[in-house]
């Protein structure tokens, strides 16, 4: 499979697993294609052009030819200079070249993009019944957050390496968090836990959270008895990073009674607790690897690659 049709096929799996409609992830295409239209030619020369078909700036090819074909990859959560150097030597050692690296969390352009994807969360709120204002309002302050916080970093300092070394390098973060995200909800619908103990139980029967737990991070309650009724589950996986620490009251107020997410910050469990809501901790690695081998099991219906497991990350069929 070449390299542009991965990346293609990547995003349309992005696109199937998110919990907003094709006709929102249309309009918003649509909107791009109106806001490129009103650029002078000076802003258009500085225009992401991938945004055109692909709502998630967080997910790029990051360097490589599009004409790659690519039959081998190296995949972990995390890809910086270590990983990328790994892979020069093993392309050294090996007769099948590792073609391709992909990381989960972005680099280069996508990092520098990633406040841009946190609007989905603002959505997902509102399907969760907290006013649409109120959830888009506290997100533009946490988006404007997160955006600063971006501003000093050395973005491109891994994809620099990778480019020196000519090893075509890509990140898949928010297609991969869908999966996950959509994957739990399907599954908490279908099994309907009564109460926290019972949740816990159905993340501990997936591989990748058994595997976590015999690495000693097992799913967790952080707030709540394993004996508190479940009532209305928040799946809080994707969307960029953390959100407002301020909503949880709103998700109270809306029925929400348990959030389960990949991790949560000291400040933001604390708002949780103070909201009284239900807290489980699925982890975060075991969920990344989930999003990522819900999204690979679907990319290769099409061709199979031969996988390089590093960086937390393990290749788990289904």
């Amino acid at each position: 499979m070449k390299l542009k049709d991965l990346y293609q096929k990547v995003v349309e799996i992005g696109i199937k697993n998110d919990l907003r409609s094709q006709e929102e992830i249309d309009n918003l295409l649509e909107e791009e294609k109106k806001k490129l239209a009103k650029l002078s030619p000076e802003e258009k020369e500085y225009y992401d052009l991938d945004r055109l078909f692909n709502p998630y700036a967080d997910t790029r090819i990051l360097y490589g030819d599009p004409e790659t074909e690519v039959k081998k990859v190296i995949v972990g959560i995390d890809m910086e200079i270590g990983e990328i150097l790994l892979t020069y030597l093993l392309n050294q050692k090996n007769d099948q070249k590792i073609d391709l690296i992909i990381a989960h969390h972005p680099e280069g352009m996508a990092l520098a993009q990633l406040y841009d994807v946190m609007k989905l969360q603002a959505d997902i709120l509102a399907r969760f019944g907290v006013t649409t204002s109120v959830a888009e309002q506290l997100m533009d302050k946490r988006i404007s957050e997160v955006q600063r916080r971006l501003l000093p970093i050395n973005h491109t300092r891994h994809t620099d390496i990778a480019r020196a070394l000519d090893l075509p390098m890509m990140c898949i973060h928010t297609p991969a968090d869908n999966c996950v995200t959509n994957y739990l909800h399907k599954l908490f619908a279908e099994k309907k836990p009564s109460r926290l103990k019972d949740l816990l139980e159905i993340l501990k029967q997936i591989p990748e959270y058994r595997l976590s737990q015999k690495l000693q991070v097992p799913p967790k309650i952080v707030n709540g008895s394993e004996n508190n009724k479940c009532g209305k589950i928040y799946i809080d996986m994707t969307g960029g990073t953390e959100g407002s620490k301020e909503i949880f009251t709103n998700l109270a107020s809306s029925g929400i009674s348990t959030l389960v997410g990949m991790h949560y910050s000291e400040e933001h469990l604390e708002q949780a607790k103070k909201a009284n809501l239900n807290v489980i901790i699925a982890g975060h690695i075991a969920s990344d690897v989930l999003g990522l081998n819900l999204l690979f099991d679907e990319l290769e219906k099409t061709e199979k690659f031969n996988f390089v497991e590093v960086s937390g990350f393990r290749r788990i069929r289904r």
